[in-house]
């Protein structure tokens, strides 16, 4: 499972399909894109989902990043990605052959938002599988990408063979 948490001053997802509705928006916080891939489980979204409440990318009193998103109140606006999973490797088209299945990536998206509000994370989101409109102003710019792969989990994953 893969995040690309983008810290922003302001975000917001419509549908221009539907006369631009907006399905979330958010002041201070984090943009998180959401990708979901062919082997993860639910400790990926869990793992994933306090990493991101966790992480401390927000400027103290100093100018340091030090504080978190519960310390300066902050939201977080999850958006389905699953090109984030693409395979670039070949040609020039994309291939998402790693990116989960709809219905299990729909279930650890909720699964990894359900998390965050468990956490005390306020969240809006967007729609899942819908054509989109995000848009955002990155604070800083600050972008991080985290891969469940990279952590504990995936170093059991290869261990047990799941992989």
């Amino acid at each position: 499972m893969r995040v690309c948490l983008q810290r922003v001053s302001q975000a917001k997802v419509s549908l221009p399909d539907e006369n631009d509705r907006v399905s979330g928006k958010i002041e201070r916080g984090f943009l998180v894109l959401l990708g979901v891939g062919r082997d993860d489980e639910e400790e990926d979204a869990k793992y994933l989902a306090k990493k991101t409440a966790g992480m401390r990318v927000f400027e103290d009193e100093n100018g340091k990043m030090n504080l978190n998103l519960e310390q300066v109140g902050g939201r977080v606006l999850v958006v389905s990605q699953f090109t984030l999973f693409a395979d670039c490797v070949k040609g020039n088209r994309p291939s998402f052959v790693e990116a989960a299945p709809p219905e299990k990536a729909k279930e650890l998206y909720r699964t990894f938002v359900s998390e965050l509000n468990a956490l005390g994370v306020s969240t809006e989101e967007g729609v899942f599988q819908a054509n989109m409109s995000v848009s955002l102003v990155n604070d800083g710019p600050v972008t991080i990408w985290i891969d469940s792969d990279d952590g504990p989990l995936g170093k059991k994953k290869m261990q047990s063979g799941n992989f």
